[in-house]
């Protein structure tokens, strides 16, 4: 797949797509965050999106969607539901012609890339990078 066909990360890097068609991607980029953040992990109350576990979004202009992700835990039990929901939500989302998921373990998840929100949820946004509680002052 050459840059030429992709909408990545965000961003639009073909040169010569029209603004509607980039307009368009962008749309269905946004619609399938949105729907990958009705998908919860089952022991964490937080979406896997802002959980961190969404490591690459790829759309390319046939609108394909390809999804590379992890789990907190590799032994996950109840990894294949969450990929099911995974693919149904974003299979659901209008204007997607398909999705492919690849389950990866490369890098290592872990608390740092968690989204502030998922931190201030959790109740680690008082946690130091070195995930030190920071005791208050007595």
């Amino acid at each position: 797949m050459g840059i030429s066909e992709i909408f990545h990360k965000g961003q639009v890097s073909d040169v010569d797509k029209t603004a509607e068609e980039a307009d368009k991607l962008s749309s269905l980029y946004s619609n399938v965050i949105k729907a990958l953040k009705q998908v919860y992990d089952p022991e964490i109350p937080v979406n896997i999106y802002d959980l961190g576990l969404i490591y690459d979004l790829v759309i390319n202009k046939k609108h394909e969607v390809s999804i590379r992700m992890t789990f907190t835990a590799p032994n996950c039990p109840m990894a294949d539901e969450v990929l099911a929901q995974v693919k149904s939500a974003v299979d659901d989302v209008p204007g997607v012609k398909s999705c492919d998921i690849e389950l990866v373990f490369d890098p290592v998840w872990d608390r740092s890339m968690l989204s502030e929100e998922a931190k201030v949820e959790l109740g680690l946004d008082d946690l130091d990078d070195d995930y030190e509680e920071i005791s208050p002052e007595n």
